[in-house]
């Protein structure tokens, strides 16, 4: 081959590997396309809870464009809900452009603290224990890819959210979440890894799915879990499981403090036989 034929030959250049495109975020109306053909399914009702559900602290007051947009229903599925949540007392709107949810809402969230086992006899633990050791304990449990907090007590404010029973957190940084995930049977831990898409609250924040594994797989080994200044910079917290009496993890318990006057060591020395003790205790009034 001739010199001026390997200069005008293509260079071969190394393959770059594809980078695998995020998961396609899935409306809440697309999402209840799946229960379409049940007869038994109310899907009025389902849109009126999901109206509901999109009411947040950011946005605590909405139009119906907004709502519309942000559930994927259509501007007239959302305007019958809301007349119909509003002459239930649920919902209201002062200047008849812009709704937000009224009192009676909390009858639901106090109907189920108090009717609920677990949350009722969490409570008490969680306040003996700050006022004890005076930090901020919380148990939550798992409801589709977040957690949802139904006991707390808060000696002190820790983050820039105000977190209170019925608050929401994603489950992948935090440590209350890690510990519900890692319990999950493996089979539902690969589904939950393929879906999870890691923003990322803080620099610290796990930022890939091999390294979300790995953690998990620790959380198993060690039977607890550890967040550091994943979720809010300068907030650390530590989670233990809650069991029932078939074994399976149906809860978690956990610390969270300051990170700079509670270094990690001292928190799994200090506080972590006091989680898995309050852990115990509330496992006995499930049985």
């Amino acid at each position: 081959m001739s010199d001026s034929a390997v200069l005008d030959s293509p260079a071969v250049l190394p393959s770059t590997p594809a980078v695998p495109a995020p998961p396609e975020k899935v409306s809440p109306a697309k999402a209840l396309e799946i229960y379409q053909g049940d007869a038994n399914f109310m899907t009025s009702l389902a849109r009126g809870l999901t109206v509901l559900e999109t009411f947040t602290q950011q946005m605590p007051q909405m139009t119906i464009s907004q709502l519309a947009n942000k559930t994927g229903l259509s501007r007239a599925a959302v305007r019958r809900c809301l007349y119909t949540l509003n002459k239930l007392g649920y919902v209201g709107s002062e200047d008849g452009q812009r709704y937000s949810l009224r009192p009676k809402m909390l009858s639901l969230s106090h109907t189920y603290t108090v009717s609920n086992t677990l949350s009722s006899a969490a409570q008490p633990i969680l306040e003996r224990m700050s006022e004890k050791l005076n930090e901020s304990f919380s148990v939550a449990t798992l409801d589709g890819d977040e957690i949802v907090y139904i006991a707390r007590t808060q000696v002190q404010r820790l983050m820039s959210v105000d977190l209170h029973i019925g608050s929401r957190l994603p489950a992948y940084c935090t440590s209350m979440g890690r510990v519900l995930i890692a319990s999950q049977p493996p089979d539902e831990v690969e589904r939950y890894l393929s879906r999870v898409v890691l923003k990322p609250f803080t620099p610290r924040t796990v930022n890939t799915v091999e390294k979300l594994r790995m953690l998990l797989r620790n959380v198993r080994r060690n039977g607890y879990a550890v967040c550091d200044q994943e979720y809010e910079v300068g907030l650390r917290s530590m989670a233990v499981p809650v069991y029932a009496p078939s074994g399976k993890v149906i809860a978690t318990i956990n610390l969270s403090g300051h990170a700079p006057r509670m270094p990690m060591m001292e928190m799994q020395a200090k506080f972590l036989p006091y989680l898995r003790a309050a852990a115990n205790e509330l496992s006995v009034f499930l049985r």
